[in-house]
């Protein structure tokens, strides 16, 4: 369509040369007559018979037109839609062969599972630990299947952690705790060493150690996070201790 247009101002100008020069043809004593049948009948006196400029400007025409109609069309949004479909359907069937593998929380029955909890700040690590407990039986953890083990703080987590992995007696360990922002960086040392420590001790063990310790600016933050309007981190944080035994236990390990 651009090149139509192209086209189109091409012709303009060369329509507007002939008009100019026809005009000044008239006027001009000496001249001879000019004929107004077309371009193509100037008198030779004039030079403006059939020049090699004209014949560039007619094919530069021609060249646009054909262009232009040769110029592929774009997709109209149907045809699009078409082609997205039978792209997806040929990608789903590439990747048909591709095993996916993933946990599963109703799988929960028959996992063991141990929890530590720090008793710093136990008025929400309490109520972390109660959320917790309340998802393990809605996913049909047994009571018997739970221990749960009391440390000092969050410091003290990681530690304890890595030897109940070693122990193989569990399936995951839950780690709970919290730890608020005061007025010194003994913040940042515990919340950091807390982190780094029950990764460590996943890793160093090949049994998922769950990070369900709670860093909060505040204490309104921590209420909000252990059953607050915030939901309660606890229960997340045993849902991923299940899908993780889970994936473990019926994937990885097997």
């Amino acid at each position: 369509m651009a090149s139509i247009v192209e086209a189109g101002v091409v012709g303009r100008l060369f329509v507007g040369h002939l008009t100019e020069q026809q005009e000044k043809q008239k006027v001009a004593p000496g001249r001879g007559h000019c004929s107004t049948r077309g371009a193509s009948s100037f008198p030779d006196s004039t030079g403006l018979r059939i020049t090699e400029r004209r014949r560039r400007i007619q094919a530069s025409l021609v060249a646009a037109t054909a262009a232009a109609r040769s110029a592929p069309r774009p997709f109209s949004t149907a045809q699009q839609i078409v082609c997205c479909e039978a792209q997806e359907t040929l990608t789903g069937t590439t990747r048909a062969a591709v095993k996916q593998l993933q946990g599963s929380v109703m799988k929960g029955k028959g996992l063991r599972f141990a929890v530590v909890v720090a008793r710093f700040n136990e008025i929400i690590t309490k109520a972390l630990l109660t959320g917790a407990l309340e998802t393990f039986e809605k996913y049909l953890v047994p009571d018997e299947h739970i221990d749960v083990i009391w440390v000092p703080g969050s410091f003290e987590i990681p530690v304890v952690a890595q030897n109940l992995a070693t122990s193989a007696k569990y399936d995951a360990v839950l780690c709970i705790g919290a730890v608020v922002r005061g007025d010194t960086s003994h913040y940042d040392a515990v919340a950091n060493s807390a982190a780094s420590g029950i990764m460590s001790a996943a890793i160093k063990t090949g049994v998922p150690c769950i990070f369900g310790v709670l860093t909060c600016d505040n204490m309104q933050q921590a209420i909000d996070r252990a059953g607050g309007k915030a939901g309660n981190k606890g229960a997340e944080a045993a849902i991923s201790a299940i899908e993780m035994a889970s994936l473990f236990q019926h994937h990885i390990r097997t």
